[in-house]
């Protein structure tokens, strides 16, 4: 997620977004830089508009906000299947870093 808040750090600064900048960032804010990702990272910031991408993003956000009452309308003996809960857990977690990648190509 450092990896993204980087680029987006650069892009509000009026900065271009390079595997230099990006890595740059990252050690100033004591993060142990994997060169691998950066590069991934700027590879796939290759060609997307990221003001484009944010207001995409601002607009899912909503929808987001209004699916949650919902979730919190659990009953008890669903809350009760705890086995169950932390696989959905791990999964949305994996489908929300997934849409995350996707906001940038």
């Amino acid at each position: 997620m450092e990896y993204i808040y980087a680029a987006l750090l650069l892009h509000k600064a009026g900065k271009e977004v390079t595997e230099d900048a990006v890595s740059s960032v990252l050690s100033a804010a004591g993060i142990d830089v994997n060169d691998a990702r950066v590069k991934a990272l700027v590879a796939a910031l290759d060609g997307v508009d990221i003001e484009e991408a944010i207001s995409k993003a601002a607009f899912a956000a909503p929808a987001a906000a209004a699916a949650a009452p919902a979730a919190a309308g659990e009953t008890a003996a669903a809350a009760a299947e705890q086995p169950a809960e932390e696989e959905e857990d791990d999964a949305s977690e994996e489908d929300g870093m997934a849409g995350l990648g996707a906001l940038f190509g």
